[in-house]
């Protein structure tokens, strides 16, 4: 199976619009099966056994049924990074037409924070979710988000501490979402999250593709909110394909191809919604890290074989 997927894999460097997660260009190499196309695309520093179930899903897209779609088209949500300067910010809004809901990345600062905040509500954004990627203390999630809900209405703060005890800790008023303590996790099936968690982040690619994220949301019996984890047009279909079949209604972080200034294909925002729609990738080859990217995954599969790692095709 291994050369067969080595033989279709394609790689693609895709520029940011803005600097996200640290980054300004987007790796990501595709894959072709008889049911069209994966992506394999974990961040350049994940190492082979974290980048085991980006592999799957890749598979899983170019390789196997999947259950039926219940929605045609997905409501999304805006994402406005870390930025500070209030022009920026507006401009990367304006991004995301008749979104009313918008995920805003805090945690560096709280001056910030709040000003950046302040700024998606002059923008006429209904919703507002927080994410902290994990970078807050105990004390400091608490201190930090007792001074932002009361200026502001949250409707939910996403991993604002890093481990289950701390989340547990919080008793926070406003909801929890889970998602490094879940997808990085060693197995995501055998972490208790009560009183941890209230809603279930899902991000089809680092959880190992739909099939495993229906059983993960089945097993932990949460709430679920379905999420990207940036990657290009084609990794995105597959998020969208996982928020349809699991019947959605929230609106879903998977708008992020907002922020790419070239893309494999696209997912036009309509009036809040995208339709759920394959693509098929187009594109430059970029050969210079081809081979780097065949090694890759070949070494990714090679470290699932020895996990015992039951793969989708």
């Amino acid at each position: 199976m291994i050369e067969e997927l080595l033989a279709s894999v394609q790689v693609f460097s895709l520029s940011t619009r803005t600097n996200f997660r640290g980054i300004n260009t987007r790796e990501v190499a595709i894959i072709k099966g008889p049911k069209g196309y994966g992506e394999f695309s974990p961040f350049l520093e994940y190492g082979e056994v974290e980048s085991i179930p980006w592999l799957d899903s890749a598979i899983e897209a170019a390789y196997s049924e999947l259950p039926a779609l219940k929605l045609t088209e997905i409501e999304v949500n805006a994402t406005l990074p870390e930025v500070t300067d209030e022009n920026t910010a507006r401009e990367i809004l304006s991004w995301y037409p008749g979104c009313k809901t918008v995920k805003i990345k805090v945690g560096s600062n709280l001056e910030s924070d709040l000003a950046r905040i302040s700024w998606a509500k002059a923008a006429n954004f209904e919703n507002i979710r927080l994410d902290i990627n994990g970078a807050w203390t105990l004390r400091e999630a608490k201190e930090n988000l007792s001074e932002i809900t009361n200026a502001f209405n949250i409707e939910y703060v996403e991993q604002p501490c890093s481990t289950i005890e701390e989340l547990r800790a919080l008793e926070l008023d406003i909801p929890i979402v889970g998602d490094e303590i879940l997808r990085k996790a060693g197995d995501p099936f055998a972490i208790d999250l009560t009183g941890a968690v209230d809603i279930l982040m899902l991000k089809v690619a680092p959880l190992g593709g739909i099939n495993r994220s229906i059983q993960l949301a089945e097993h932990h019996k949460l709430p679920v909110v379905v999420s990207s984890a940036f990657e290009s047009a084609v990794g995105i279909t597959h998020g969208l394909k996982l928020a349809s079949i699991l019947n959605i209604t929230k609106p879903a972080g998977l708008a992020t191809g907002a922020l790419l200034k070239e893309d494999l294909g696209t997912h036009p925002i309509n009036n809040g919604f995208i339709r759920v729609s394959d693509v098929v990738p187009s594109g430059i080859n970029y050969l210079p890290r081809l081979d780097w990217w065949r090694e890759r995954i070949r070494n990714t599969f090679a470290a699932g074989e020895r996990a015992g790692w039951k793969w989708s095709a």
